[in-house]
């Protein structure tokens, strides 16, 4: 069945209209997801969504375990992952409550683990484009039903957090030509292309950050005021771009790894192979595992007529 995943960002907690609504808690390798995934159906679509900052509101952006959440979308089966995020606005054309798809990243994260190899296996993963172009368009599309204004493109730069920016990083930022600002889709979109996920990000923006001369710098009550307005809007889309996701996927996000792993299958630790076997599995699969090494067996002792030789 059809599984689209949703990540849902700052205001963005749970969608309505699911039906056969289950909270599902998933365990794995790289710890514990953001808050158990909410599992159900939609339009004859099998949906699983996440909080990314968990029910309540109670995970900074800094302590957002991007590993175990895309992990676990796609454990429950998600081939199309659409993340909803709050953002500032970096351009003077893109106001407060307009939608942006952006098609670029722009990683200044410093404390977050982004990649799901390491110990002992090695790949590389392109991300020249790292949204998922199919998406992007039935994203872009979903949105301009409801009437809202969406801008398709752009560059999102996600920085540190969990403080805004200072005027002189705002100001250089803007310098630089990126479109918006938030904390939060960087390293999951590079995750989302190491699981061979299609991703897109629907941008929600709240603010004109702290850049704007003739607006107010940005603060956490403009901010939720516009952000109330826009999951509005935001749900609206969804609910449009649901029943329009489905098979067969024919970009390429299906195969980001198939020339990506530099490690021979046949040097995988166990260990390594277990806990990634998930994302590499099909490729993985045929070669065997590595045999435990044994201690080289000592060479015979020999004795000569004068007793031991040496």
């Amino acid at each position: 069945m059809t599984t689209i995943g949703i990540i849902g960002g700052s205001g963005l907690y749970e969608l309505e209209g699911m039906t056969d609504v289950r909270w599902q808690r998933v365990r794995t390798p790289f710890g514990d997801p953001s808050d158990e995934f909410c599992v159900g159906r939609f339009a004859d679509r099998r949906v699983v969504f996440l909080p990314r900052h968990g029910r309540g509101h109670r995970v900074m952006p800094t302590e957002l375990n991007g590993r175990a959440n895309i992990w676990g979308l796609k454990s429950l089966g998600a081939e199309w992952v659409v993340s909803i995020s709050a953002v500032g606005s970096m351009k003077e054309h893109i106001r407060p409550l307009d939608l942006v798809i952006p098609d670029q990243f722009f990683d200044m994260t410093r404390r977050r683990a982004s990649s799901f190899f390491g110990n002992g296996i090695v790949a590389h993963v392109g991300m020249a484009d790292p949204v998922c172009p199919d998406l992007a368009t039935a994203l872009e599309k979903a949105a301009r039903e409801v009437s809202a204004t969406v801008h398709r493109g752009g560059t999102y730069i996600c920085i540190e957090g969990p403080q805004f920016s200072t005027k002189a990083e705002s100001r250089i930022y803007r310098s630089w030509g990126v479109d918006v600002i938030g904390m939060t889709n960087m390293p999951e979109a590079k995750l989302a292309r190491e699981a061979e996920l299609c991703y897109a990000t629907l941008a929600l923006a709240t603010d004109y950050d702290v850049w704007h001369d003739t607006h107010e710098a940005v603060t956490v009550e403009a901010v939720i005021a516009n952000l109330l307005k826009n999951v509005v809007t935001a749900k609206e889309v969804l609910r449009r771009l649901i029943p329009a996701v489905g098979p067969p996927r024919t970009c390429g996000c299906p195969e980001l790894l198939k020339n990506a792993i530099i490690t021979s299958p046949k040097s995988f630790s166990p260990k390594a192979r277990k806990d990634l076997d998930l994302l590499i599995g099909k490729y993985a699969m045929s070669a065997p595992a590595p045999a435990a090494r044994r201690a080289p067996r000592r060479p015979a002792r020999t004795r000569g007529r004068g007793g031991r030789r040496g």
